[in-house]
């Protein structure tokens, strides 16, 4: 409860004497009427319990508020039931209900004559409402200056009024007593609002806060000045005084007489709002912020703070400068090393600090660093020779070195101390350091003729390798080096160190890939008469892959065609490529068919997964494809297997392409399945074309479009393997080559029947002899009569062998191709081994013999026998 010392407790002081005065009035006025009819009661009665409430302390206000059905509903149900009366409605001018006994009443329009009473008078009359026959009053509502800001209505039913005054007294008692509630009601809800706006605070309390107040604001470091309306000064605190200059009288004073500089004046009057706008004042630069006062209902005028930031503005530059090389070494750190190539790096390094902040960069490595090796060590105060690879800077008439020359720097130089201790060397006065000009006294002169001015020089090194220099030039205008400067220059270059020693290390390790791979492909085509060949390889521009081609001469003329590719990139894949070349070399030394090769190729990659294995024995798989074809020249046949491979192109002599269909076998090393061979028989002058998936298929083809590029490229007839080979990659060869490729043309030759002779024995002894005889005259008829005693002996003791070892007829055939080539073929699956015969063994020494005597010599398996050749070099 509000305190009677306090503005609240006085109002109900008052509201509660008016109240009573009020009661009283009614009690006399009922006095002198007790005699009255019972209209005259009821009217009475209604007016007064109209005029109580209409006079009732607050209600103008709370009628006012933001709801005040909510407020009054209660209170006038209660003044009509305490009042006597049967209703009391509280309305505003237009008669509209705020309260009413029925709830559903509320916002509806009154029933009765409210003209009178909007002029300010009473108005009585005897009405049909809502609750019957009602004799009902309306009394208006005024606020302190007299106007009429709403009314009350008071009625009762006349049936209901009873004329003895102890019955009308406790009703005029019951409404005073309704008042002083709504008195009551009315004290509280000011009291609330007057604690609400003050926070709680008490009078003391609010005096100390201002004094509190009034103290800060005097003692802060920022100037604060009020400004009213009319444009006079309000407030202003010391720091205003301070920046502005202001006298003690300042205030309430217009701004425009006050002596301040015309921008600072005009502002402040404006009412504006700025923020950090900076005014020079004196020899000070003030910045400002002002708002106005009356955004939100306030008094009209503005706020202003004021900051002297005069060393702030100096420090602001070095935060600018700070942030300027951060941002350039981020810009470093995206633009350096975004390849793996020792010169563009360093071209990258020269853009990047070129001009931002030097007016020219230039970098200078060893050359063994660009071959992807370390530099030698330096011995004594002499650095080694460099190659400028990069050079950046406008305009580009210049005298320094130019980008691809070698040259020395002179011991004396800083470039050569830097480089020799490993440490940065700042000479911030070119013009004054005499060092660097022993390199070359007519460059340097034309260096410092041209404007150069200052210079840091710093090594780059990285893990303890020291691979060059890089030069910052400053030029002209530009301001001179400084010891702040040393530092960016170190940090920009320590982070293109280690992208120069990174790309260089990877230029080592892919030439020694390179150099691997190339190693373990073969260096040239292999001489034979068979098929006329033309190949190409290119590596991947990145890594090394496992692709790979084989030319194999075969006995009985023929000639073996392998292509193959191994998955994956790197050493591994290399490596991988060469273990299976030199298997299907040695596999066809076995003179294996195709599709048996392919299975024991299978096997071998499959040893070299379980050998790749890790210790947590999840499979490593290497894979690979592989495709072979075997051309045999004297019959034209052609037999071929793959697995996993592409298709390969056949081209025939009138320009046809077509790629045959080959059994699919799986990719080699997933083991389980078996291969199949398809033989073909290639017209003479076809073209076989064998290639790898990195030839028609990349990132942006597809390898259908490939193969359909490729069939328009290969249709056209009468080109050599060499001219299909140069057809083909600038048709197909994408700019960005990601993985090897693997070319092999080749064009078939048959072989003329002229150089074969052939014949049919029985399995008799008798026949050696007559074989003999047919051998010499052979031989003779081809002019190769100084071959025939050594063909005799071999042919003689091959026959003698099958006629005793074997069962059937047997096939004896000589081919005369770049070697004299013996054959003998039986029924027998038996192959003879050689060894050596005992002192007391009566046979063994003919394949002995036969050993000596041919070039080479050997078994072949087919598929009703087996052939046991030899080879004898022509004169």
């Amino acid at each position: 409860m509000a305190s009677a010392r306090s503005v609240a407790g006085q109002m109900f002081l008052l509201q509660a004497l008016i109240v009573l005065l009020l009661v009283v009035a009614a009690s006399v006025t009922l006095l002198y009427q007790a005699r009255s009819d019972r209209f005259q009661a009821a009217r009475d009665r209604s007016l007064a319990a109209a005029e109580a409430f209409a006079h009732g302390p607050g209600l103008v206000q709370t009628m006012q508020g933001p709801d005040p059905s909510a407020v009054l509903q209660p209170l006038t149900q209660a003044a009509s039931k305490e009042g006597g009366v049967d209703f009391l409605v509280v309305m505003n001018r237009d008669g509209i209900r705020y309260t009413h006994p029925d709830p559903t009443e509320i916002g509806k329009k009154f029933v009765g004559t409210i003209g009178p009473s909007l002029a300010g008078r009473v108005t009585i009359e005897s009405v049909n409402g809502p609750l019957g026959q009602e004799l009902q009053v309306v009394v208006p509502v005024m606020d302190a200056r007299g106007n009429v800001v709403g009314m009350v209505s008071s009625g009762l039913k006349v049936s209901s009024v009873s004329s003895a005054v102890d019955q009308q007294l406790p009703l005029v008692l019951g409404a005073g007593a309704a008042a002083l509630a709504l008195a009551t009601g009315s004290t509280a809800l000011v009291t609330r609002r007057l604690r609400r706006q003050t926070h709680g605070l008490g009078p003391s309390e609010m005096t100390q806060m201002y004094e509190h107040h009034d103290a800060v604001l005097h003692a802060v470091r920022e100037g604060v000045v009020i400004v009213g309306g009319d444009g006079r000064v309000l407030l202003v605190n010391d720091e205003a005084r301070r920046l502005l200059g202001l006298s003690p009288d300042a205030e309430g004073r217009d701004v425009a007489g006050l002596g301040l500089d015309p921008r600072m004046a005009e502002l402040l009057a404006s009412r504006r709002v700025v923020t950090d706008e900076v005014i020079p004042v004196g020899e000070r630069l003030v910045a400002v912020n002002q708002r106005p006062t009356d955004r939100r209902g306030g008094p009209p005028g503005a706020v202003a703070t004021l900051r002297d930031s005069t060393e702030l503005r100096a420090l602001a530059g070095k935060a600018e400068v700070a942030r300027g090389r951060l941002r350039l070494l981020y810009d470093a750190s995206v633009a350096i090393g975004t390849t793996l190539d020792v010169q563009r790096t360093a071209e990258e390094l020269a853009e990047v600090a070129s001009p931002r902040f030097a007016d020219y960069v230039s970098v200078d490595l060893a050359e063994p660093v660009l071959r992807g090796e370390e530099p030698r060590m330096a011995v004594g105060s002499e650095a080694p020779e460099l190659r400028r690879v990069a050079l950046s800077g406008i305009p580009d008439d210049h005298p320094l070195y130019r980008a691809g020359e070698i040259h020395r720097f002179a011991s004396p130089t800083p470039q050569a101390k830097g480089f020799i201790s490993g440490h940065a060397v700042l000479v911030p006065d070119l013009a004054a350091s005499t060092g660097w000009r022993t390199q070359d006294t007519e460059r340097t002169q034309a260096i410092l003729d041209y404007g150069f001015h200052s210079l840091i020089t710093v090594p780059l090194k990285a893990r303890g390798v020291l691979m060059g220099i890089v030069n910052f030039w400053r030029t002209g205008d530009s301001e001179t080096f400084e010891e702040d400067d040393l530092s960016l220059a170190e940090e920009l270059t320590a982070r293109a160190s280690v992208c120069i020693d990174n790309a260089r290390r990877f230029t080592r390790e892919h030439a020694m890939a390179v150099t691997l791979q190339h190693s373990l492909l073969p260096r040239g085509v292999p001489e034979q008469n068979a098929l006329e060949v033309a190949y190409r390889y290119l590596p991947a521009q990145a890594g090394v892959g496992g692709d790979w081609f084989d030319v194999i001469p075969l006995p009985g003329a023929r000639v073996a065609l392998v292509v193959g590719d191994v998955v994956g990139h790197g050493l591994h894949a290399a490596a991988t490529m060469g273990r299976l070349r030199t298997a299907v070399q040695n596999f066809s030394a076995l003179d294996l068919p195709p599709d048996e090769l392919l299975g024991h190729l299978d096997e071998l990659v499959g040893r070299i997964d379980q050998e790749a294995a890790p210790a947590d024995d999840e499979a490593l798989i290497a894979g690979a494809t592989c495709l072979v074809a075997i051309y045999d020249p004297s019959s034209g046949v052609c037999a071929m297997a793959r697995a996993g491979h592409p298709l390969p192109a056949l081209v025939h002599p009138e320009g046809t392409v077509e790629f045959p269909e080959l059994p699919a076998g799986p990719p080699l090393g997933l083991g389980g399945l078996p291969f199949e061979a398809a033989e073909l028989r290639l017209p003479e002058g076809s073209s076989l074309v064998l290639y790898t998936d990195g030839l028609v298929e990349d990132r942006k083809r597809d390898i259908d479009a490939g193969l359909d590029i490729l069939r328009r490229t290969l249709a056209f007839p009468g080109r050599s393997p060499q001219e299909t080979c140069e057809a083909v990659l600038g048709a197909l060869l994408p700019s960005t080559q990601s993985d090897d490729i693997a070319l092999l043309v080749s064009r078939t030759r048959v072989l003329e029947a002229d150089r074969t002779a052939e014949w049919e024995l029985p399995a008799d002894p008798a026949v050696v002899a007559r074989a003999r005889a047919d051998v010499t005259r052979q031989l003779s008829r081809w002019g190769l009569e100084e071959a025939v005693f050594t063909a005799e002996l071999i042919l003689s003791e091959l026959i003698t062998n099958a006629i005793r070892h074997a069962s059937g007829p047997i096939r004896v055939r000589l081919l005369r191709d770049r070697m004299l080539i013996c054959e003998v073929s039986d029924t027998s699956s038996t192959s003879p081994h050689l060894r050596y015969a005992a002192a007391e063994d009566e046979g063994g020494r003919g394949l002995f013999l036969v050993a000596q005597l041919a070039e080479r010599w050997g078994t072949r398996y087919i598929p009703d026998g087996k052939v046991i050749w030899a080879e004898l070099p022509l004169a």
